[in-house]
């Protein structure tokens, strides 16, 4: 397992970090604890949940797992995230400081803690001042609930408005992004990695394998059945079956991967993390796995790195699909600029 600092902070966590969705769902207790146990076997220190996750579910079997592994809590770096419905009241979701305080307060107890390491806000809240939430942050770091303060699922400007204001109010800094971040969706990079790269924050990509597509599970005009998440459930959000097929860059991207793991005698699931890894700015990948086998073989991807002609054929086949402006090649051209070429001089005699 290699290792990295997170964000701009002087705290290590493994550049594998496991994501627990899957608890209490998908993954019954029983998995979910094994899961645990072979991840920090490995080397990973770096787990993360959501108030919402099961229902809170999550949170109590990693909690659990805690309380009952001596040594646990000072081996592992665990994150968190509020900011959606908890339950039918008005302020049962937001980024208010009504709504933060009682979750904050049940995601302390749920996991057993008396300090969340990262505390992330799910999404950005239309509804309430951004000062707000920062303040709050600022407050539950300050008084020990809370060490580091991250965001999920921000567009550019608003994680640029959040790093600028906790900079000018003086506040605990925004560490971290979690955004939807893989092969098949690099929407990021045209604009939130620069934010990241320039503030000093640390991507923490979700749905790495883009929901099992990278893997190779699916077909080309055959729906999915059986037990994989499609198969369950063939709409599911973005990476819905009917979405993604008809695309052709979707099948030209798994033909890249598949071919690059066939050359290498590695899974595709392996060669998508290692791609997702080396990307700028990226601190840690959040692995998603519903069983055991299914992490084993993502962990094979903790020291892996690509070659530059491997990451240069995955770049190219998985270029995102954009207008000539603001995103394409003119847009990003009126942006740009270099330094004049050296010049010989010649003194004059």
């Amino acid at each position: 397992m290699e290792y990295r600092t997170l964000g701009n902070t002087g705290t290590v966590v493994s550049t594998l970090c496991l994501g627990t969705m899957t608890f209490g769902s998908e993954s019954d207790e029983k998995v979910a604890h094994e899961q645990l146990d072979r991840f920090v076997e490995q080397g990973g220190n770096f787990v993360d949940t959501a108030d919402v996750y099961s229902d809170g579910e999550s949170e109590k079997i990693i909690g659990r797992w805690l309380a009952a592994r001596t040594g646990a809590r000072d081996r592992v770096v665990v994150a968190t995230k509020a900011r959606f419905a908890r339950g039918s009241g008005p302020n049962d979701i937001g980024l208010s400081r009504v709504s933060l305080t009682r979750a904050l307060e049940a995601s302390l107890r749920r996991l057993g803690v008396d300090t969340i390491d990262l505390y992330q806000a799910h999404a950005w809240d239309p509804l309430t001042p951004i000062e707000e939430t920062l303040r709050f942050f600022d407050d539950a770091v300050r008084v020990g609930k809370v060490h580091y303060v991250g965001v999920s699922n921000f567009i550019g400007w608003q994680l640029q408005k959040a790093a600028l204001l906790t900079r000018h109010l003086g506040l605990a800094p925004i560490v971290t992004l979690q955004p939807q971040y893989n092969l098949l969706q690099r929407g990021v990079e045209f604009e939130l990695t620069q934010v990241c790269v320039n503030e000093g924050i640390g991507i923490l990509p979700w749905s790495p394998l883009g929901g099992g597509w990278l893997s190779g599970k699916y077909q080309r005009d055959s729906p999915p059945t059986g037990r994989t998440r499609l198969g369950e459930d063939p709409e599911r959000g973005m990476e819905a079956y009917a979405r993604r097929n008809p695309q052709e860059r979707t099948w030209r991207v798994i033909d890249t991967v598949r071919s690059v793991a066939e050359a290498r005698g590695i899974s595709m699931a392996q060669v998508a993390l290692a791609w997702l890894v080396d990307r700028p700015a990226v601190t840690s990948v959040i692995l998603g796995a519903r069983t055991l086998e299914q992490l084993e073989d993502n962990l094979g991807a903790a020291d892996l790195h690509l070659s530059a002609e491997e990451t240069a054929r995955l770049d190219q086949a998985s270029a995102p699909i954009v207008d000539d402006y603001p995103y394409g090649d003119l847009g990003v051209s009126q942006r740009d600029r270099a330094l004049p070429a050296p010049r010989s001089f010649t003194p004059n005699p």
